[in-house]
């Protein structure tokens, strides 16, 4: 395993058409939006899938979904509780190191040593946190996008009987089209800290070119969410070349002289403005 030796910044492009990126709870599971009508897709739920694509690779993941378990455990803390040596260290309240617990956990899941994670659990004397290396903005689309609705029904009994179950009426929501940025940096210092390596970065930008590789669901049909481009910046020192804010705006994107409703990523025009001494490898979504 080889240590980070620099720091990494970078830019993903998702297309989405006909889908639900990310519903909001709060409102009726209708596409997240802004107050200036752009849409948003939380940097918790690119966090989810990304877990689940490391999840896919074969990768030890701490935070799993309850529907994707590849484990026994229905909890955080049994799951804890699982690794042994972890379970030793956090029940020793007299000799109990936070650090060694912490060390521990970066270890056996890489979702802990990249994102971080709180170990605070009822009835264990030792509680610790973990502050990970890899950062993911939330995503903002484009341009402000257009929401439609689409009234469904449910019409099957849900209980054995002979009458037949009354209509459901239910509400489906999708974006016609959007276009949505997602950011992100990996920091050196605290890769150092969690054990975070360069083989683990690879590991990412694996995930990030393929988000949505079993992720289809009724809110997003395949092929409704799709990464067209991801652009990773490798800086060759550990504070970065540049800021990150420099590096992310560094691209621009406009839309095409002659489009005035964008319908896909062809409406668009991605500039890439050159910085000195960084250039950003550039690798299309699968």
């Amino acid at each position: 395993m080889s240590e980070l030796k620099g720091k990494i910044d970078f830019t993903l492009f998702v297309s989405a058409m006909n889908a639900n990126p990310n519903g909001d709870p709060l409102n009726g599971n209708r596409p997240r939006i802004n107050l200036d009508g752009y849409g948003e897709i939380s940097d918790v739920c690119i966090k989810r899938k990304i877990r689940n694509r490391l999840q896919d690779l074969g990768q030890k993941i701490f935070v799993q979904s309850d529907d994707r378990t590849d484990d026994s455990f229905k909890s955080l803390k049994e799951r804890a509780d699982g690794c042994e040596e972890l379970k030793k260290q956090m029940g020793n309240k007299k000799d109990a190191s936070r650090d060694l617990c912490a060390q521990i956990a970066c270890r056996e899941w890489i979702d802990v040593r990249a994102f971080g994670q709180v170990f605070a659990f009822k009835g264990i004397p030792v509680s610790f946190g973990v502050r990970g290396p890899v950062s993911i903005h939330q995503a903002i689309s484009v341009g402000p996008i257009d929401v439609n609705s689409m009234q469904i029904t449910k019409s099957v009994s849900g209980e054995s009987g002979d009458k037949k179950g009354s209509d459901t009426m239910g509400t489906k929501h999708m974006v016609d089209f959007g276009l949505y940025v997602i950011k992100g940096s990996i920091n050196v210092q605290l890769a150092e800290k969690t054990g975070f390596t360069q083989e683990d970065a690879e590991k990412i930008k694996e995930c990030l070119k393929t988000l949505f590789i079993n992720d289809s669901s009724s809110a997003r049909p395949d092929g409704s969410m799709e990464v067209v481009k991801v652009y990773w910046w490798k800086h060759n020192n550990e504070i970065g070349q540049y800021s990150s804010a420099k590096v992310h705006k560094s691209l621009e994107i406009s839309l095409k002289d002659d489009v005035a409703f964008p319908a896909s990523i062809d409406d668009f025009v991605i500039q890439v403005n050159p910085l000195e001494g960084l250039e950003p490898e550039i690798i299309n979504g699968i």
